[in-house]
């Protein structure tokens, strides 16, 4: 158990306009693998509903070396490393069908009282999780967002039904989304991230307008997300030349 894996086939739905495996697409399954090895662990979504508490990401830092397109075979594996305070990580590869790594991902994440919104402590798990220490670490934790200066595109943004998930908040992978619509066809069309890092600093919930803005200089960029000019979210990142 001290990994999980799952491999797919990539369908056009799942595909962008440019036939690439779409960013929030690959973080759907990366997600899905997240939770079932959580499942595996004894601390799945359905234990851990049962005393009120839910897994929520906070952080993650995805590096794409390469977009596969509809058609092909991805594997996604996931692992976890010893937990920090109240932070727990956790990482991703995904291979293509010939076994080589096209994305790697870090990520933190927490455990939120579906209550209090807040976060709580590991005791709270129904189970002890497994000593991971000798799993391995491709990259480092999700750094800081870099700050951008240059054009800024503004818009308003109220989430919809299909944003939101059983958590009751604007799903994760809804973001890279929001991102790859803010960047825009052209820039998408030829210049799609290249590294993406998010910040989810708040829940953004039903019925919360969020101010977006985007920054770009060159193939960097900034996405920052307010609500109530508190943040909600930050991303930043490089696009492929």
């Amino acid at each position: 158990m001290d990994t999980a894996e799952k491999t797919i086939r990539l369908r056009v739905s799942e595909c962008d306009a440019e036939n690439r495996w779409r960013v929030g697409a690959m973080m759907i399954e990366m997600q899905e693998a997240a939770g079932m090895h959580s499942t595996l662990l004894g601390c799945g979504r359905e234990k851990l509903v049962e005393r009120g508490i839910a897994w929520v990401i906070v952080r993650m830092d995805l590096r794409i070396l390469r977009y596969p397109s509809a058609g092909e075979t991805v594997t996604v594996r996931t692992w976890r490393r010893p937990t920090r305070h109240l932070f727990f990580p956790r990482y991703f590869e995904i291979l293509d069908g010939e076994g080589a790594q096209v994305a790697v991902a870090s990520s933190l994440w927490v455990l939120m009282d579906l209550n209090t919104r807040k976060s709580v402590p590991a005791g709270m798990l129904p189970t002890a999780l497994p000593d991971s220490s000798e799993m391995p670490e491709p990259m480092p934790l999700p750094p800081g967002i870099p700050n951008v200066e240059g054009p800024e595109k503004r818009i308003a943004y109220e989430p919809v039904y299909t944003d939101l998930d059983a958590n009751h908040h604007v799903n994760n992978t809804k973001y890279a989304d929001w991102l790859c619509n803010m960047l825009g066809v052209e820039t998408m069309t030829e210049h799609p991230p290249e590294e993406v890092i998010i910040h989810f600093d708040s829940e953004v919930r039903p019925g919360q307008r969020v101010e977006m803005s985007l920054k770009q200089d060159g193939l960097r960029y900034q996405l920052t997300g307010n609500v109530d000019e508190r943040a909600a979210f930050r991303i930043g990142g490089t696009l492929k030349p």
